[in-house]
């Protein structure tokens, strides 16, 4: 049972993808909103730069340089994460990848590698963190999808299973944790407008100017951590105004 109301957890939260895009954009509307905050991601001198962004706000922030597509590492390194930073209530998983190409082509490795750090990574979070969110009452757990998990696009079938099974997963792990006072927030948005669309493995050719900004995105996923204890936005979808993506 729920021993605690959300307003009596501590304001400490857990970023997974901090470095850049969505996951920066997060990190920087929690810690205005006063959260401690553990960063992590890959490289750990973007994840400082981060930090120094983040010290107007007179927040206490750490960064962990972990690559979560080592799947196989990923729920020893997020334990010694915690036992280091110390009690959660609140965990954003947001670290992914994109990846457009055709399923009837597409190799098996590729598949595997978005499959491991888009929904097997996540998994493996949720895991490690759930001991220390039940242990202190409750809390709540952010899981970034995307719109592609309820739309066909072509091209985008390993992306679009992968997060079309991360939304099932959340809708699980909700039903199993209630109990435990801990809310799931699913939050996907359509095209934002990041790095994503510079990297090797996507192949696209889209208005970036149509597209949600990151800061959008995060002041959304921080709505949803901030609703009353009574109530919880589950699965929430959010578009660009001029319908892209």
């Amino acid at each position: 049972m729920q021993t605690s109301t959300f307003s009596d957890l501590p304001r400490r939260a857990l970023v997974t993808g901090a470095s850049r895009g969505i996951g920066k954009a997060i990190a920087q509307a929690l810690a205005q909103a006063g959260y401690d905050l553990a960063l992590l991601g890959r490289s750990l001198e973007s994840l400082q730069s981060v930090q120094a962004d983040l010290a107007a706000f007179e927040v206490t922030t750490k960064a962990y340089a972990i690559d979560l597509a080592q799947v196989e590492q990923v729920q020893e390194r997020m334990v010694e994460v915690l036992a280091d930073f110390g009690p959660l209530s609140v965990v954003v998983n947001n670290a992914g990848m994109g990846y457009t190409g055709a399923i009837a082509t597409m190799p098996l490795t590729d598949w595997q590698r978005v499959m491991d750090l888009n929904l097997t990574s996540v998994f493996q979070c949720i895991q490690a963190v759930l001991p220390t969110l039940r242990a202190g009452g409750g809390g709540t757990i952010v899981n970034i999808a995307s719109v592609a998990a309820k739309s066909a696009f072509p091209d985008w079938g390993a992306y679009t299973v992968s997060k079309a099974a991360l939304v099932a997963l959340s809708r699980v792990l909700a039903v199993e944790e209630r109990g435990h006072g801990i809310r799931v927030v699913t939050v996907s948005p359509g095209a934002v407008n990041t790095s994503i669309w510079d990297t090797d493995t996507v192949q696209a050719d889209f208005d970036r100017s149509a597209m949600l900004s990151p800061d959008v995105v995060a002041q959304t996923v921080l709505h949803t951590i901030l609703m009353p204890p009574a109530a919880v936005i589950e699965d929430l979808t959010l578009m660009p105004a001029g319908g892209a993506l």
